[in-house]
């Protein structure tokens, strides 16, 4: 049973900076912005560059055309910029038509957005299916707008072009896949999710250099329409996918969260509820929603893949979410290291679970015997010992290593290691091993 490196990368200051490095992008469901973010993450990893046509129809939807923004900015009537693009991406309402006008405070105010709930903050809003312009700003300082003729100015394309998104399969053992997926085109917000972005690129640097049993899909691609995207042209090869999850929001200081597959009680759903209940810190196990990121495209009922969602906070759930709060200092190094220490663990977990056999199941074999047991009685059970108990007891060909970790509640570093020593004492085989 090879083991994978679990050890913390650098405590997660080299995620950290690559998050710091895709802040300024301005990204969106298409065009440069998505490019430029794919290049960076191509950088780290060796990424195969994808772009689909606008105008492909892919199940219900279509691709749209493709929208880049070179400047925008509300101008006063001295001239100023009062809102300008250039100070921040997200003061400009995403895939806003382009327009070059004057108009009066009344008119202007239909274009404008803002939080009342958090007046310092600028939010994030978009208008990707629906023809509009529009300005996202403080909410303070709508309210102190004053009546003016306003240049608003938005210098931006929506034209037929491509959906762009990257991708990179690492080959293991077995061509049955993992699907690994997070989402690139919100523009300068880090926990949602350019954290995703820079853990789930370490996650594949450092798998790439490991012998692996499952192959690695992993997948950098627009919300909504990307994963829709992606797999409708892949959709016959989708039946090669046994696990999965989509990695957002993992950067922030909260405890980790993992929301199920549709099907509830996945391989993988079970391999992330033990990894976070033997973490000895607090988390959470949500149920499934067809709300939230592109596991609920996955888990749609036509495809029902096995594919969770792996988060910090949820989203909606930390004020910051999806205004310009969600900056670099809600997003820590720690938090994205122990990010990704947690998603290595449970890929450990997949990687090693199989069902075993025991070769002497008619009562206890005498474990002192094969120089697995202390020849001097009376003390209690280790952990080492009592994984032994426990693999000999539930090894009957039908229960895997995770169900007995699971309800043996023990870690998953003992569990392996008694696996080791009783299949080289000749106690154990795995059921799929020759006889």
């Amino acid at each position: 049973m090879a083991a994978i490196n679990l050890s913390a990368d650098d405590d997660g200051r080299s995620m950290y900076r690559f998050v710091s490095d895709l802040y300024p992008i301005c990204r969106s469901i298409t065009g440069d912005g998505v490019r430029k973010t794919l290049n960076l993450i191509l950088e780290q990893i060796p990424l195969t560059i994808c772009e689909v046509p606008s105008g492909l129809r892919v199940f219900d939807w279509t691709v749209p055309l493709e929208w880049n923004i070179r400047d925008a900015y509300i101008k006063n009537s001295a001239g100023e910029r009062i809102v300008d693009f250039r100070a921040s991406n997200l003061h400009v309402l995403s895939y806003s038509v382009p327009v070059h006008a004057r108009m009066g405070l009344a008119e202007l105010r239909e274009h404008l957005f803002s939080d009342p709930q958090h007046p310092d903050w600028i939010p994030y809003r978009t208008s990707y299916y629906k023809p509009a312009w529009g300005f996202c700003l403080q909410h303070r300082q709508l309210l102190a707008l004053p009546e003016d003729v306003y240049e608003v100015h938005i210098d931006s394309s929506l034209e037929p072009g491509h959906l762009t998104y990257g991708e990179l399969l690492l080959r293991g053992r077995s061509p049955d896949e993992v699907l690994i997926s997070c989402h690139v085109c919100h523009p300068s917000l880090c926990n949602d999710n350019l954290s995703g972005i820079a853990v789930a690129s370490a996650l594949a640097k450092r798998l790439s250099s490991m012998d692996l049993r499952y192959s690695y899909r992993f997948l950098f691609i627009p919300g909504t329409i990307g994963s829709i995207t992606w797999a409708a042209i892949r959709r016959s090869h989708l039946s090669k996918i046994k696990h999965g999850f989509v990695l957002t929001c993992v950067g922030d200081r909260g405890s980790p969260s993992y929301k199920a597959s549709r099907r509830g009680d996945a391989e993988i759903d079970r391999a992330w509820t033990y990894v976070l209940k033997q973490s000895g810190g607090a988390f959470d196990i949500l149920p499934f929603s067809p709300f939230g990121y592109d596991e609920r495209q996955y888990c749609s009922p036509g495809l029902n893949l096995p594919v969770g969602c792996f988060m910090r906070t949820p989203h909606g759930q930390f004020p910051e979410y999806h205004t310009s709060a969600d900056d670099l200092d809600l997003v820590c190094a720690a938090s994205l290291s122990d990010s990704l220490a947690k998603a290595l663990t449970t890929i450990d977990v997949i990687e090693h679970n199989r069902s075993y056999l025991n070769l002497k199941p008619f009562c206890e074999p005498k474990l002192g015997d094969y120089g697995l047991y202390s020849t001097v009685g009376g003390h209690s059970a280790g952990d080492f010992q009592m994984a032994l108990l426990w693999l000999l007891n539930m090894s009957d060909g039908e229960n895997s290593l995770l169900d007995i970790a699971a309800r043996s509640k023990l870690p998953w570093e003992i569990i392996k290691e008694a696996v080791r020593a009783l299949s080289e004492a000749g106690l154990l085989k795995p059921v799929d091993e020759p006889s």
